[in-house]
């Protein structure tokens, strides 16, 4: 199932995760690739993937915080 344009989620492929449309590549995967310094052509490369899945990825992440609440206490 399309849960955004390029990221998927199947509970038979990566326990359910959301997933790079036509991979096994776990979005959160290429998030901590990038947040640890790879380049968008060095995880491309290490997972055979387009940049405008990358884009994805990112877009998809952005949108989940935006939607997020936190609670201040005190």
């Amino acid at each position: 199932m399309n849960i955004a344009p390029r990221i998927t989620v199947d509970g038979k492929v990566r326990f359910g995760r959301p997933v790079i449309e036509g991979t096994r590549v776990p979005v959160d995967l290429v998030l901590a690739k990038l947040a640890a310094g790879m380049t968008y052509e060095e995880v491309m490369q290490e997972y055979a993937l387009q940049k405008e899945d990358i884009l994805a990825v990112l877009d998809y992440a952005a949108k989940q915080v935006s939607e997020e609440e936190i609670k201040v206490l005190g």
